[in-house]
């Protein structure tokens, strides 16, 4: 079974204004809102490609129950913890360029904590534990890293998507997954990453810090993959970028979902790059018919 753990959920509200002036009444033109944040987004893409996971995390408030319903509408199995205070909303004003303005969060208390790592003690052997996006000022900086240490140690296959501080110190724990992109790992390392060449030797000190697997994601010039001491490119299809929300978070579905099923991970790699191209090229997350449409262009090749 296939867990994913989203600390800080949202409404991501996306307003398109397309004559946008400053310190003007501006009236939209178009509006769309989505259950957002990024392990609830790998489970939506799980779930658009018919395969079954279970959405934890804390939920409060009208955001809460909106985010709750859509996942339910959709067929996906959830296990919230319900919190005090509203769950956030993040906007994406769009105006010919893209600004982003994302919430706080609610406060999360010790017990709603507890409750959550009560609802983990379910996990077996085997299982996927996906631990996505930024960690909440109530909970320890560490808490990544503790889960994966805890849940590593009883056979789970961990993925981490986080980029900065925790992921530096999850690696030691030995994650089965881990996922920056290029000014992630750019930031990692302390240096400025731009060309597939430059990524290699920084993908390998990842493998060699402790990650089983990494995928490094570099937007349109394709995405690497480390494994079993082996290094893969992917070409990244041709098309128009209409959202660059959740395209990462859609690389992980692809990849988990199909290395779930077929335990090959050079398949799941492609099928990773054709998910996350088919958001980046889609109003809301990939369908599994983009998928399809886009899977003969994804080119893998061993260098």
């Amino acid at each position: 079974m296939i867990y994913t753990v989203t600390l800080n959920p949202s409404i991501d509200y996306i307003v398109e204004v397309d004559d946008f002036k400053l310190d003007h009444l501006n009236r939209m033109d178009r509006e769309s809102k989505f259950a957002g944040g990024k392990g609830i987004n790998v489970s939506r893409v799980l779930s658009h490609t018919g395969v079954k996971s279970k959405a934890l995390g804390f939920l409060g408030g009208f955001t809460g129950g909106f985010i709750q319903n859509t996942l339910q509408a959709e067929g996906i199995e959830t296990d919230f913890v319900q919190v005090a205070e509203d769950t956030r909303i993040n906007i994406k004003l769009k105006t010919g360029e893209e600004t982003e303005i994302n919430g706080l969060g609610p406060a999360l208390s010790d017990e709603n904590i507890e409750e959550l790592l009560q609802k983990l003690e379910e996990l077996q052997e085997g299982d996927i534990l996906v631990l996505a996006g930024s960690i909440p000022p109530s909970l320890t900086k560490t808490f990544y890293c503790d889960l994966t240490k805890k849940f590593s140690e009883r056979g789970v296959k961990v993925v981490v998507d986080a980029g900065g501080e925790i992921l530096a110190e999850v690696l030691k724990e030995r994650p089965f997954l881990v996922k920056p992109n290029h000014h992630e790992l750019s930031e990692l390392f302390g240096t400025d990453i731009r060309t597939v060449e430059e990524v290699i030797p920084y993908g390998r000190k990842v493998v060699e810090m402790g990650a089983q697997n990494v995928i490094v994601s570099m937007a349109g010039d394709g995405a690497l993959l480390f494994t079993g001491g082996e290094v893969y490119s992917a070409t990244i299809p041709k098309g128009k970028v209409i959202n660059s929300v959740g395209a990462g978070d859609s690389l992980v579905a692809g990849f988990i979902g199909t290395y779930s099923q077929s335990q090959d991970f050079v398949k799941a790699f492609q099928v990773a790059v054709a998910t996350g191209s088919a958001t980046a090229f889609s109003q809301d997350l990939a369908t599994k018919e983009k998928i399809d449409s886009l899977m003969d262009q994804v080119l893998i090749q061993k260098l």
